[in-house]
């Protein structure tokens, strides 16, 4: 008889990725015997690729066009995949899986997908604040399937730890020092983003008060973040924005003795392998999209125009501008192991 196969098609991005695992893993437990596979964007996909629980790793095809949808669903079509799971809410990720006739299609039944789908699951109340964690496991219920405890953990191989403390000492990293990580930059857009004056001033704080080495990271788009913060710092930080690779980032951040970040994929990635982190919130809800494991802590100012979903603010950028770099070191400092 041959092994039942399962798709799910995960968030694309790093932090809703991240925040997914418990889902993913709860899947695989109430399919124990089926060969599991994963759909993921470029930028994800190697989040993954050392689960064991995971035969491999659908590279996902940037569908911009309807050509281009036909020959992704024909790629899915080949591998014949019994059960397609849908952690993503578009209409077009249901609809490539009904043109690669997958014949079992699960998901939620949001953005008019209901008829592309064979259980459609109604969301729970987006009203009330509820952690993307639990919303992904409520997905997995919803479908009449046993969801795990809630609970985040990644970790990093100590043979690459090793090799990311070489890295470091090549780059001039002393060993000795503690290191700071600081992640300035937000994909969803400047409304989330701290501003990079205030990221200068905390490192400086960091590396006056605690003799911290700090490393700055994010994509080769956040470099002019990276680039304002550096110029303003007389004790220089490393700068690997747009320099690593998904699995060189996790091993950095697994050395990391506080990681400091915006409402961002990082702050999850960091959240899950258990280093410190201090979340620095504007617009968005922490209770929603906050760190989910401990040790960590939010700083967040209550503003009137709270919240909202501004990716760039069209006021004074007020939630962000009346947090303070010293609350933010002395949050970090509660923190320090």
């Amino acid at each position: 008889m041959r092994t039942m196969k399962i798709l799910i098609r995960v968030p694309n991005w790093i932090g809703d990725s991240v925040l997914a695992q418990p889902a993913i893993e709860s899947i695989a437990d109430s399919f124990p015997e089926a060969e599991l596979w994963l759909s993921a964007a470029e930028w994800v996909k190697d989040l993954f690729s050392s689960d064991g629980k995971i035969a491999g790793v659908v590279p996902l095809l940037s569908a911009n066009d309807i050509k281009t949808v036909r020959a992704a669903a024909r790629k899915l079509r080949a591998q014949r995949f019994d059960i397609g799971i849908l952690l993503t809410n578009s209409f077009g990720s249901a609809l490539l899986f009904l043109l690669a006739g997958i014949p079992q299609r699960w998901g939620y039944a949001g953005d008019g997908r209901r008829l592309l789908l064979n259980r459609a699951v109604r969301s729970t109340d987006r009203n009330a604040p509820r952690h993307q964690v639990h919303y992904y496991l409520d997905l997995v219920t919803g479908l009449g399937l046993k969801a795990r405890p809630p609970g985040l953990l990644l970790t990093v191989p100590e043979e690459e730890k090793e090799r990311t403390r070489r890295f470091l000492e090549e780059l001039g990293v002393d060993s000795r020092r503690p290191l700071v990580i600081l992640s300035p930059g937000a994909g969803y857009g400047p409304a989330k983003r701290w501003p990079a004056s205030r990221f200068a001033a905390l490192a400086s704080l960091f590396q006056e008060r605690k003799d911290a080495a700090v490393l700055i990271i994010g994509s080769a788009a956040e470099s002019d973040i990276a680039a304002t913060i550096s110029s303003s710092l007389k004790k220089k930080p490393f700068v690997l924005t747009g320099k690593t690779t998904l699995p060189q980032l996790k091993s950095l951040i697994s050395l990391a003795r506080l990681f400091v970040s915006n409402d961002s994929g990082p702050m999850h990635l960091a959240n899950a392998l258990r280093a410190p982190v201090v979340g620095i919130f504007g617009p968005t809800d922490p209770a929603v999209t906050g760190p989910f494991e401990q040790p960590a802590a939010v700083v967040k100012k209550d503003v009137p125009c709270w919240p909202c979903s501004y990716r760039k603010c069209p006021y004074d950028h007020r939630c962000m501008m009346r947090i303070d770099p010293e609350e933010v070191y002395r949050t970090g400092e509660a923190l320090w192991r």
